[in-house]
């Protein structure tokens, strides 16, 4: 599944709607948050890397990463209908490929994304 421009969130009000109404959880590299909404016609993904998390070849890295995990796990979704924003925290430049998924699925798994009995990667 590769992400389309067109499921990216891009407002500023989208990101503060999730923030204000949404639920979220942290991980020890990452935030997830989301937000339900039937009108969307799928996934719609965010990702906020700040500068605090490195230079910008390292933002970038973490990014790259985030959209990895959404292309692989997005279908497994059991309500493909909202917004999902990530947020990496100090450390997840360092981290491994395989540790930030683990990270993120946990978090899903919280989220009720996922199915808790879905067997682990």
């Amino acid at each position: 599944m590769r992400l389309p421009r067109k499921q990216s969130m891009n407002r500023r009000a989208d990101f503060a709607r999730v923030k204000s109404t949404g639920r979220a959880k942290a991980g020890r590299f990452l935030i997830l948050s989301t937000l339900e909404d039937p009108s969307l016609g799928g996934i719609h993904t965010g990702f906020i890397t700040t500068r605090r998390i490195g230079k910008a070849h390292d933002r970038n890295l973490v990014r790259r990463r985030f959209r990895s995990l959404v292309q692989l796990h997005g279908p497994k979704f059991a309500d493909p209908k909202r917004f999902l924003v990530t947020i990496a925290r100090p450390g997840a430049a360092a981290a491994t490929f395989a540790e930030l998924e683990a990270d993120w699925l946990k978090q899903a798994r919280r989220l009720g994304l996922i199915d808790r009995n879905a067997p682990p990667p």
